[in-house]
């Protein structure tokens, strides 16, 4: 019987004890935490502020949904080329950087006079965006010895978690009691502590990269394909688009085979638990992000229902999504992909009932077994894709990982779709059905 050969991408954890956590790696954890929480805190307020701030600024029904697309498109887009950056320039410094954007664009935004110029502003803070999650990542990675690694990420992203859950109540709050503007000015003094843990952050970047510049031509395909991938996802109907992010990638792949210091080692994709739990990692992004949409558009339905009080109700489902993180950091390297198997085909079903929900009762309790499976799914993704490549080239790994979560997000919205009559709530039976499907095909990975 043949012994199958590892890939040369993936690390096996080594199986000794658990090492105690210095407390000189605690500024980085906390770095990454605040970070993270700034990013989650931000989108998950402003997700039941947006009927205020096109009120507010009479922006249209067409250009409102940029103020979150704009984000995500610049996010998506950046990441990729984000994380390499903080493998070959320092991650620390990256991460400095990121934080410095997303803050100073948060001002930006609190004092946009149009949806115009939020969405710019918003543009502006998804590249800092962009910067702080791969590269967070990356650091911790690089920060914490491999026994303590997942535990890391795993306490960093639950952490952030709490973004998720105190989001939505916040951001119902402030929009009642103040102003939307107080969701973004919030966010500063929250960049600037992450920022301020950052500056006593070990510095780590990849050695194996000394003396190679930056892949420019990697770095202009490698942005360019996920935001026309992006684009096409919002607008499945325009093709040009679809045919624009296969060309864009047909080049990329040509670039990088040529290249002596890619953007991007054409090898990751052939680590085979790295390619399964990333891919299952954006089925569940997508269904999270179908989830969130629904479930406080049906609660607002109900008549006199403020934002603060959806707020308040969606605090089970958004406290079940926090958990995954640290209990994806629970998770051994192998099995995670197992794991993540069955957390697809647990949120299948959850989401059905979420759908089928008959009263808000019902519709918490289902929202909230679905969120629970695609927190640990959606934590698995990260925790496990780091546990799997060498850490010199983490913040690659992480950076293509939150790329392809980040740019197929508006796939779940796509595939709620908008309700056809008034009363009636977005059907979560496609990402049920994209759960169910992906569950079994992640699962047969680890048996080839």
């Amino acid at each position: 019987m043949t012994r199958r050969k590892a890939h040369p991408a993936s690390v096996p954890e080594p199986r000794s004890a658990p090492v105690p956590v210095s407390p000189a790696r605690n500024p980085a954890l906390l770095a990454v935490a605040l970070g993270a929480f700034c990013v989650q805190l931000d989108s998950f307020a402003l997700n039941l502020v947006l009927p205020v701030i096109r009120t507010a600024l009479r922006g249209s029904p067409a250009a409102t949904p940029w103020i979150v697309s704009g984000y995500l498109l610049a996010a998506g887009a950046l990441m990729p080329v984000a994380g390499r950056l903080g493998d070959l320039y320092g991650r620390r410094r990256m991460l400095l950087l990121g934080l410095g954007l997303f803050g100073g664009s948060a001002a930006w935004c609190a004092l946009a006079p149009s949806v115009p110029v939020l969405v710019a502003a918003r543009v502006v803070q998804g590249a800092g965006g962009a910067l702080i999650m791969p590269v967070g990542l990356a650091l911790l990675t690089n920060a914490f010895p491999p026994q303590c690694r997942r535990w890391a990420i795993g306490r960093a992203l639950g952490l952030a978690g709490l973004g998720m859950v105190g989001g939505p109540f916040l951001g119902g709050a402030l929009a009642q009691g103040a102003s939307w503007r107080a969701v973004f000015w919030l966010t500063i003094p929250l960049a600037a502590a992450a920022a301020l843990c950052a500056r006593r952050a070990t510095e780590s970047r990849d050695s194996a990269a000394t003396g190679h510049p930056l892949d420019a031509g990697g770095a202009v395909t490698a942005t360019a394909a996920p935001a026309c991938l992006a684009l096409w996802l919002q607008r499945p109907a325009d093709w040009g688009w679809a045919a624009g992010a296969l060309l864009l990638g047909a080049v990329l792949v040509r670039v990088e085979c040529r290249c002596r210091a890619p953007l991007v080692d054409l090898g990751l994709f052939r680590n085979r638990p790295y390619v399964a739990l990333t891919a299952a990692g954006a089925v569940a992004n997508s269904a999270t992000v179908a989830l969130l949409y629904a479930v406080p558009l049906t609660l607002q339905q109900a008549p006199g229902r403020s934002p603060l009080g959806t707020g308040v109700a969606c605090l089970a489902p958004a406290a079940a999504l926090a958990l995954g993180g640290p209990l994806a950091g629970r998770v051994p390297p192998a099995a995670a992909v197992p794991v993540m198997a069955g957390c697809l085909g647990i949120a299948a079903p959850a989401l059905l009932a979420v759908g089928c929900a008959t009263g808000p009762t019902a519709l918490l309790v289902a929202a909230t077994a679905a969120a629970s499976a695609l927190g640990a799914a959606g934590g698995l993704a990260l925790t496990g894709t780091q546990a799997v490549v060498r850490p010199g080239r983490a913040g690659e790994a992480s950076g293509v990982t939150k790329s392809v979560m980040t740019v197929t997000a508006g796939v779940g919205l796509t595939l709620s779709g908008t309700p056809a009559a008034p009363g009636a709530h977005p059907s979560l039976l496609l990402p049920a059905a994209l759960c169910l499907t992906a569950a079994p095909a992640v699962a047969l990975t680890v048996r080839r």
